[in-house]
């Protein structure tokens, strides 16, 4: 489906504006539990809905979308792969780092902080994610959520699966495959999902990866296939705000019945993606100054951690408080971290295609018919 350029911004742009309003709002509604741990999230419990797990969905969405899209400009595995490291893994070492020897020893009131084994187990399970803990010794335990000092990164290996799952997908499309590979990966999870009915309510059955909710992890991979689903067949299913706006609205008048969960799913993942698509181009000019959602994702939850230890009680001031906070730490995390690691890929460009010579004009023998011509 063609965008005209001279009415909507440059995809990258409008994806960059979805990423960082998703961010924000997994803070906001990050700040009712927090605050009031009996409640999940800051809409009433009867909507039986949360907008940071709608958030999170189109997080997933568009990262299947904008993944698939770096595999198909360049189906190199070890490139894939260093890539994606190089996106996820520098933002995340420094908060953990920062987390470690900077928050926790100010904070904690633990006296064996430094020997605790925990420490030293949060440090190197939290980089690596799949060992993912949550808790620092004496760390935040006076808060009303001492549970997590960084709620918000449960989701990165999650992430880390769904990249995963483009490169496997490839692999398998590049050894004779046809797209619709794509399809039945989606069809797979579709199926786990509703055998284990993960919600955000509850991680859902079949236990654990390690340390990652199995339940959980198969619903952010719904939208994570579906955004790879709309990538490779791009040319064949049309983004339509309209189309968008139709199924937002029957997930609304059907969240209280099970056919909720695959509507949320296909309107989140339809709509971001035909939003970001779709973007206006008057916005565009706001542009550089939406990328860092990724920082400003993963330090939301310790900021409004910090904010609640220093006696913020009100989730409206919190949320007041911790938004430009978190906005401009994730801002500094973008341009003093992720761009210079980020600048690091052009060592990671494809080689350039060979160009083979071009075969020289059959010469003419030089003959008494065939005068040199003087130059």
């Amino acid at each position: 489906m063609p965008i005209s350029s001279k009415v909507h911004a440059n995809p990258n742009t409008g994806f960059a504006w979805l990423r960082m309003i998703g961010a924000i709002t997994v803070i906001v509604d990050h700040s009712m539990p927090l605050l009031h741990p009996q409640r999940l999230t800051i809409f009433p419990a009867s909507w039986h809905m949360s907008p940071g797990y709608i958030a999170l969905m189109a997080f997933f969405a568009m990262s299947g979308y904008q993944i698939q899209d770096s595999w198909a400009r360049d189906p190199s595995w070890w490139r894939f792969s260093a890539r994606r490291l190089l996106r996820i893994m520098p933002p995340l070492l420094v908060v953990v780092l920062v987390t470690v020897f900077v928050i926790g020893p100010l904070v904690t009131t633990a006296s064996d902080y430094w020997t605790n084994l925990q420490t030293w187990r949060y440090l190197v399970g939290t980089t690596v994610l799949f060992y993912l803990q949550h808790v620092l010794p004496g760390v935040f335990t006076d808060n009303p959520y001492p549970w997590s000092v960084n709620g918000a990164i449960w989701t990165l290996p999650m992430e880390l699966l769904g990249y995963g799952l483009v490169l496997v997908a490839g692999l398998v499309v590049l050894a004779g495959a046809t797209r619709w590979v794509l399809v039945v990966v989606l069809g797979g999870l579709v199926y786990a999902d509703t055998v284990l009915r993960a919600t955000f309510e509850y991680h859902g059955a079949g236990g654990s990866l390690l340390f990652v909710p199995i339940g959980s992890t198969v619903s952010f991979l719904v939208p994570f296939a579906l955004g790879m689903v709309l990538h490779g067949f791009r040319d064949k299913i049309p983004l339509r705000p309209w189309v968008a706006v139709v199924l937002f609205a029957a997930y609304l008048a059907l969240s209280q019945t099970p056919a909720s969960r695959y509507l949320l799913a296909v309107s989140a993942s339809y709509g971001a993606i035909t939003l970001a698509m779709h973007w206006p181009r008057k916005l565009e000019a706001g542009g550089p100054h939406v990328y860092g959602s990724y920082g400003t994702y993963i330090w939301g939850f310790p900021i409004q951690q910090l904010l609640i230890l220093a006696g913020v009680r009100q989730v409206w001031l919190l949320i007041l408080l911790a938004v430009p906070a978190s906005y401009v730490v994730g801002r500094l995390s973008w341009d003093y971290v992720e761009k210079p690691t980020q600048r690091l890929r052009r060592y990671l460009r494809p080689p350039a295609p060979v160009r083979l010579p071009v075969a020289a004009p059959p010469q003419l023998p030089v003959t008494a018919a065939t005068p040199l011509r003087r130059s």
